[in-house]
């Protein structure tokens, strides 16, 4: 009973599916990190059915785009998209450490963060529909899942910028050493998922995402002290970003 309460704690923390709702304490949250990357697998299927839908109907690059760019915010209720744009609204306003800290938790929305958050639309709308056109949609579905898992081991091994919030929440509990080597190897399943439906590509798409994590961590350590819930979200999306852009560049270079 436990484990059911810390995936549905997951799920409904981390989408915008309807889920029972229980009363978060030391029991159910133990492992609620554990089953983050459930979420991943659900975008990952709805992304897959949504091309073969596609596929089947004769769709056009560009509705196909637009869909998938919206899933993830439609299936997540933008909750990563918000931490990208706290991080980037912190990271553009040049103040000391404390001042980005104090940014993060502003619920206002500063103009850096609409800037950089059309950015990212506009260059996830591009690859979608590049790797569309390329028949390179299938290797893009473990991402999802390779993203979360990654995003759980940072918040894992990294030194955590402030104790409270969301991001200590699901970490404090938890096996550190235990619920990493989990999500170390669910991250690994994930990528050798994308390296099995297309190797080039997906390798490449897989390399991206480990810069990505490479970059982040020193980041925010520089830039934070450590992690925080806003700078989870916004490796989230920047990793989906990198992997989506060298899935194509993989396909150009295959």
């Amino acid at each position: 009973m436990r484990w059911i309460q810390s995936f549905l704690v997951a799920v409904s923390t981390y989408s915008a599916l309807p889920m029972p709702q229980f009363g978060w304490n030391r029991q159910n949250m133990k492992y609620a990190i554990c089953f983050f990357p459930a979420v991943g697998i659900l975008l990952g299927g709805a992304l897959w059915g949504w091309y073969r839908l596609g596929l089947a109907a004769d769709m056009g690059g560009v509705l196909f785009a637009a869909v998938s760019v919206g899933l993830p915010v439609f299936l997540t209720g933008g909750i990563h998209m918000d931490g990208f744009m706290d991080t980037v609204d912190a990271l553009a306003s040049h103040q000391p450490r404390e001042k980005k800290l104090e940014i993060l938790k502003d619920p206002h929305c500063g103009a850096f963060a609409v800037l950089y958050c059309g950015v990212y639309l506009l260059l996830d709308f591009g690859l979608f529909y590049a790797l569309f056109a390329a028949a390179e949609v299938a290797a893009c579905c473990p991402v999802f899942v390779l993203s979360r898992g990654l995003s759980a081991l940072c918040a894992l091994t990294m030194p955590s910028a402030r104790k409270a919030g969301m991001l200590g929440a699901f970490t404090q509990d938890a096996p550190q050493k235990g619920a990493a080597a989990a999500m170390a190897l669910l991250s690994l399943a994930a990528a050798l998922g994308m390296l099995w439906l297309s190797p080039v590509p997906g390798g490449c798409g897989v390399v991206f995402a480990l810069f990505a994590m490479l970059a982040y961590r020193s980041m925010a350590k520089r830039q934070f002290g450590g992690a925080t819930g806003d700078t989870a979200g916004f490796f989230l999306q920047t990793c989906e970003l990198a992997a989506l852009a060298g899935i194509w560049i993989g396909g150009k270079l295959g």
